[in-house]
């Protein structure tokens, strides 16, 4: 176990709410993290509010004025160094990456994906896991490799889906059950718990055979 904080940068592109999770845990002392810096694809995000509210160093780079997702790479991979971060966490970070920019933070960039990873990688997870008549949803936090949504899944949440679940509800609550699970991971690597050696992923020194999965019973009402 450390007692370093562990320098974390957030990129997201939305609103927010997985940062906000963890700069709530953060100022509640419950996660060795230190937020140095959050960097958002698109202006005018609640995410960015977020984050001058909680006094972290935010900022846009706004990936619409490059002419090429190689160019907008390389100019996120030296603003995410400026902050010599120790891990990348993605929170609603809706861009696929280049093989360079996630080559330069190799085993210490993770994202949360809504779906039960392997099933459903890519967009509209809730409309497919309901099309399919699944009976369970939930979400997966997994190391960052240059397969999209494909690197090692650390851990998931478990969230049954009801009869009357619309796509919205069922967001709704994936979304609620993020909130707790993507700050344990984070805890995990922040306290030096979670490793990856050639893409395995280690865990309080074993080998993890597969996913942990929380189970979650969320209440939107």
């Amino acid at each position: 176990m450390t007692t370093t904080l562990c320098r974390t940068v957030v990129l997201i592109s939305g609103s927010g709410t997985n940062l906000q999770a963890l700069i709530d845990g953060a100022a509640r002392q419950e996660l060795p993290i230190d937020l140095v810096g959050v960097i958002s694809n698109r202006p005018g995000v609640a995410g960015i509010e977020r984050a001058q509210k909680a006094d972290i160093p935010a900022e846009v780079i706004d990936h619409t004025q490059f002419e090429s997702r190689e160019a907008f790479d390389e100019v996120l991979r030296e603003a995410i160094q400026a902050y010599a971060p120790d891990l990348v966490v993605l929170a609603g970070y809706m861009r696929i990456m280049t093989p360079a920019l996630v080559g330069a933070f190799a085993g210490k960039m993770l994202n949360i994906h809504p779906s039960l990873l392997p099933k459903y990688p890519g967009l509209h997870t809730h409309r497919r896991a309901l099309e399919n008549q699944d009976t369970h949803h939930g979400s997966s936090v997994h190391l960052v490799t240059e397969e999209l949504d494909g690197g090692p899944v650390i851990a998931q949440s478990v969230i049954k889906i009801d009869a009357d679940d619309t796509e919205v509800t069922l967001a709704d609550k994936t979304k609620k059950a993020e909130h707790t699970l993507y700050p344990e991971v984070v805890k995990w690597f922040a306290n030096g718990q979670l490793s990856f050696v050639q893409g395995t992923v280690i865990l309080d020194g074993r080998s993890l055979a597969s996913p942990i999965q929380l189970t979650e019973d969320i209440d939107i009402a």
